[in-house]
């Protein structure tokens, strides 16, 4: 596959579609995290899991912003960093779970406890640090990045329209969860997930219809070797 530009960006949309995939996975039958838990198999496994969705996303987001730069304005590059610095921070974040959080569940597992009670809506009972700054730029990036990207691929009316809508409503319904405590809190992520798959699979047909309109009218006909000199 040679590298050009509209390779790049279907790409970078079927790096969306997989990122939805895997946000949406790895929440299903998603045990409760505590340190206990966080020294087990599949946990690494889990964790390893998000840190993909979140590069995967990255790269998504890119493709559909620099896909629409002139018609998503101020707003879509506003939304654009701010979404991508919580994809940044949550990229960190799980890193952080994976590699240093499973060696401490087993020497300070209740500053672990607390961190996951944290980071899940919870309380801790204990100081957890700079963690509990790093928790907060992340729901604020991701929540608000979300909503004010989707907002601007909305108005863009380059990609799927109903997906951006999903974006932006799904970052605003995930501030519901401190009021719906008899829910599951992963069942916020489902429309996130099906948001980026919607918005990924538009960016990669739109690629495609494009690569299939700028081919010569001519390549497909049969030639002439009466008229060849």
């Amino acid at each position: 596959m040679s590298i050009t530009t509209t390779n790049l960006t279907r790409v970078a949309g079927l790096s969306a579609v997989a990122a939805g995939l895997l946000f949406i996975g790895v929440q299903i039958n998603h045990p409760q995290l505590d340190a206990e838990f966080a020294t087990t198999t599949e946990y690494t496994v889990r964790q390893s899991l998000k840190v993909l969705m979140a590069v995967l996303s990255l790269a998504g987001i890119t493709g559909m912003y620099l896909r629409q730069v002139k018609e998503a304005g101020l707003l879509g590059l506003i939304g654009y960093l701010v979404f991508g610095t919580g994809y940044l921070i949550m990229t960190s974040v799980e890193m952080i779970g994976a590699v240093v959080f499973s060696t401490l569940s087993h020497t300070a597992p209740g500053y672990v406890n607390d961190v996951f009670a944290v980071f899940t809506g919870g309380q801790a009972s204990g100081d957890i640090g700079l963690m509990q700054v790093l928790n907060l730029a992340s729901a604020a990036t991701f929540l608000g990045g979300g909503l004010l990207f989707g907002i601007a691929l909305f108005r863009a009316k380059v990609l799927a329209r109903w997906a951006a809508v999903l974006l932006a409503a799904g970052s605003v319904a995930t501030l519901a969860i401190p009021l719906l405590p008899q829910l599951n809190q992963r069942l916020f992520a489902i429309p996130t997930g099906v948001a980026m798959v919607g918005l990924g699979y538009s960016l990669w047909r739109d690629q495609r219809a494009g690569a299939s309109r700028s081919l010569p009218q001519n390549a497909s006909r049969p030639l002439n070797p009466a008229g060849a000199k």
